[in-house]
């Protein structure tokens, strides 16, 4: 662990639930490191997680075994601490899982802290009144699948504070994970009632540093215009903090990719509706008066983050039951391919009524030409594929969409190859409010071998 008078430093392990697993490995080998946190869950992957518990009893992050296989060991032997929302919508068997590795690979005395309490399905009734768009919450009471408050640090530096090497949450504010340690570590004041620098810049540490790989040139290549080395190798972030408050981006020289201001610019406004008012449980902070300097080679400090009190009450996802989504895809190349592919659009379209067929929702893209702005692709493309995508109520309905897409192959346009249908589950999310009082986290502790 760091001392009060070094740098703590924490490293990104990963930016979401299926990212690679190599760069936590070279992580984990970095004795100078103190902490490896790994950010696996977006809005929807808790209620996709929650669907899976529900099915099968497997309700964490399904590559939760293979990370820990490939970094534990290393962990352990370089002592850092592992911090991690992979518990997604079952902390403690993931816990449990993570238990059952430790001993198989001899690591007796490792302690491992889930924390639950971020489910709150069983409080509906204390949900607030509106989604954030302005629907009543009502409306999905029958559909909710899950309802997860983002918890804060609280319960991972009280798992801190317990003496764990590995912490699993559930649903918590991404920058949280980073955040905890900064507090346990460094013995910050928190919750805080009046604007903190310290807390502001542990916030701002841990946005940038969550997504991992996007901060080091990842998502951010773009040939000729922000060239980026090294992307099939890419290194994940490290931040360094001091007890003031002081941060610094880097990475691992031996990495491929590349801090510089302009991809931690990028990440800064990543996910970010209002600048001056970046909301999470642990704080309100003014981005927009963030700071960058390059201090070395992909080196780059951060200032100028305050944090405002914490507020009252925490954001909650519900994942509801939306229906089903009904796609099917066919593409035609050569000359004409354009037309054929409008052509093969009206056909099914007309194959819809004739049968019957009422999605609630039709959409087709001509990909290649007006999927994603309009209109606006080349007048006669030499490749265009045609999707067809339908929301619907009813399976039946979605595969009926799907397979008038596939019947094109012998029953539309010339030359169409390729084509493919899909029918999934959708589960839909909205978003509202739940008074902070009202959401309890649990920490429980196993010591293996104990």
């Amino acid at each position: 662990m760091a001392s009060t008078d070094d740098p703590l430093r924490l490293g990104s392990g990963a930016g979401y639930a299926g990212d690679r697993i190599e760069p936590a490995v070279e992580l984990s080998g970095d004795p100078t490191l103190d902490y490896l946190c790994f950010e696996c869950l977006g809005e929807r992957t808790v209620a996709l997680a929650q669907q899976r518990q529900l099915a099968d009893g497997t309700g964490y992050n399904p590559q939760l075994e293979d990370r820990f296989r490939a970094v534990l060991s290393n962990c352990v032997d370089n002592d850092i601490t592992i911090v991690t929302n992979m518990g997604a919508a079952d902390p403690s068997a993931a816990a449990t899982a993570t238990t059952e590795l430790a001993a198989q690979a001899g690591l007796e005395g490792v302690r491992v802290a889930s924390i639950t309490g971020s489910d709150v399905a069983d409080r509906f009734d204390d949900l607030h009144a509106e989604t954030f768009d302005g629907d009543p919450v009502e409306n999905y009471r029958e559909r909710t699948i899950a309802a997860s408050a983002y918890l804060g640090v609280g319960p991972i530096v009280d798992a801190l504070e317990a003496d764990a090497d590995v912490v699993i949450t559930g649903r918590v504010a991404d920058s949280s994970l980073f955040l905890a340690p900064m507090i346990h570590e460094f013995g910050w004041a928190f919750p805080h009632a009046e604007p903190s620098r310290k807390i502001g810049q542990g916030i701002t540490a841990g946005h940038l540093l969550e997504c991992a790989g996007q901060i080091t040139g990842g998502y951010f290549a773009d040939p000729g215009r922000a060239d980026v080395d090294g992307l099939a190798e890419l290194g994940f972030p490290i931040g360094e903090i001091t007890a003031d408050g002081d941060v610094t981006i880097t990475k691992r020289p031996d990495t491929g990719g590349a801090v510089t201001t302009e991809t931690c610019t990028q990440q800064l406004l990543y996910e970010v509706h209002d600048p001056t008012a970046y909301l999470v449980p642990d704080g309100v902070v003014n981005l927009s008066a963030v700071t960058f300097g390059e201090t070395g080679p992909d080196t780059i400090s951060v200032d100028g983050a305050v944090a405002e009190a914490p507020p009252d009450t925490l954001k909650v996802s519900l994942g509801y039951d939306a229906g089903y989504r009904g796609v099917g895809e066919i593409s035609y190349a050569g000359p004409n391919a354009r037309g054929r592919a409008a052509l093969a659009d009206r056909i099914v379209r007309e194959r819809l009524e004739i049968r019957g067929l009422e999605p609630d929702r039709l959409h087709t893209d001509l990909v290649g030409v007006d999927a994603l702005h309009g209109d606006v692709g080349a007048a006669d493309p030499y490749e265009v594929t045609l999707r067809v995508a339908a929301h619907c109520e009813d399976e039946a309905t979605a595969c009926g969409v799907a397979r008038e897409v596939e019947t094109l192959y012998t029953n539309g346009p010339a030359g169409g190859g390729g084509a493919r249908k899909d029918v999934t589950r959708v589960v839909g999310i909205v978003s509202t409010l739940i008074d902070r009082d009202r959401v309890a986290p649990t920490v429980s502790v196993t010591e293996v071998g104990a």
